[in-house]
């Protein structure tokens, strides 16, 4: 009996600890964004990164697809801390995009599910419910039945119009999916969920190889559906296995389980969990490379957005799967914790994390902190302790 309760105190302390330990990352994050808020207001910007220069990089006026990351980031503050500086916040920098729900981009849920979508669910706003419901009938208008999928890219602008798409789909779009599952929730019409099922359902048949890795751009032919092209973007090359790709698959099929109850989408987000955990490129501390097939490993750039986009996917993933992956977010996140990755209070021109990889082909937004970094670390240490605070 009382080496029972021994085994059952060290396991309460061991739980405690962890608890503390977390409160302690979401509080040292308060602490440097609480900086960064202050240079967003003298900016009147959404924060994005740091630029060449080492000055931080604002969002334009014009549409950019991270806009939504820091007042999510506020809104995800805010849950946490209940100070009403981040609600306001929040409020403040979401509605500087508040008129953009275009019909050019399907970077709407990235844009407006992250900022609104966490607004309304905390909030219960009614405007905020509206323009969730606007921007899923602009992504839902994106959609071609033929091809099944929403169409990512257009291309007759930009650098997408040299490389010769017909209907490119990226492997990023699965993360736009949770804003038309919402959006059937939000007014009982099925037909954006249906959209995003039919797209998931396209995406699953032909964006995976047999290891379940996934390829970057898929082009269609757009009066066939025929699949003309599986290349990249972003990725090393066309095979390769682009880190953060691997990471919108993973969270994306995890938040169609999370909507549809369908199992198959469970093993699939399960399917790639086991290639990124398995995979012999992986360093030990569980933050990969940019991307997994870089010849330069392993002396090639990690991409820490794509660990804590993983990190926050394996918890959720976690609950429907008897703790399967809970051990192994847990050592992501305390790996990020770490000097290595989290930046010392006052710098990084104050986003939390750095060494991410933005679009390194491009040479765009290569080793620095990036907005979606920060973003998906905070909500994963709130997943993780749902039950805590």
């Amino acid at each position: 009996m009382k080496g029972t309760i021994i085994i059952v105190t060290l396991i309460a302390s061991s739980m405690l600890l962890s608890c503390n330990s977390d409160k302690a990352k979401l509080k040292n994050a308060e602490e440097q964004l609480s900086l960064l808020l202050q240079d967003a207001e003298k900016s009147e910007s959404n924060p994005r990164t740091i630029d060449v220069n080492g000055k931080t990089k604002w969002v334009s006026s014009n549409f950019d697809w991270t806009e939504g990351f820091f007042p999510g980031t506020c809104w995800y503050l805010y849950e946490y801390s209940k100070d009403t500086k981040w609600k306001e916040a929040a409020e403040k920098f979401q509605s500087k995009f508040r008129n953009q729900t275009n019909a050019s981009t399907h970077d709407l849920g990235f844009v407006f599910g992250c900022s609104f979508g966490n607004g309304y669910r905390l909030t219960s706003n009614e405007e905020f419910k509206q323009v969730m419901i606007e921007a899923a009938n602009t992504l839902a208008s994106r959609f071609n039945p033929v091809v099944g999928a929403i169409k990512s890219w257009n291309t007759d602008r930009g650098w997408q119009a040299t490389r010769g798409w017909s209907y490119p789909v990226i492997i990023d779009n699965m993360m736009n999916l949770e804003l038309l599952f919402e959006a059937s929730k939000l007014t009982g019409d099925p037909k954006y969920k249906n959209v995003a099922i039919a797209h998931a359902n396209t995406t699953m048949k032909n964006h995976f190889r047999k290891d379940f890795s996934s390829y970057h751009v898929i082009d269609y032919d757009i009066n066939t559906g025929k699949v003309l092209h599986k290349q990249t973007a972003q990725g090393y090359s066309d095979d390769s296995d682009w880190a953060r790709g691997q990471a919108w698959g993973l969270y994306g099929f995890t938040v169609c389980y999370r909507y549809t109850k369908d199992k198959k989408y469970l093993d699939f987000a399960c399917n790639i969990a086991d290639f990124i955990l398995n995979n012999p490129k992986l360093p030990e501390d569980l933050i990969p490379y940019w991307d997994y097939s870089d010849p330069k490993i392993p002396d090639a750039l990690v991409d820490v957005s794509a660990a804590t986009i993983t990190a926050s996917a394996l918890y959720e993933l976690d609950s429907y799967c008897s703790n399967k992956y809970k051990s192994k977010a847990d050592i992501i996140m305390n790996s990020l914790a770490t000097e290595k990755y989290t930046a010392a209070i006052g710098s990084n021109n104050h986003f939390v994390l750095k060494h991410s990889v933005g679009a390194f082909p491009q040479g765009n937004e290569i080793d620095v902190p990036l907005n979606y970094a920060d973003y998906y670390y905070i909500e994963a240490l709130l997943r993780k302790n749902s039950d805590k605070f």
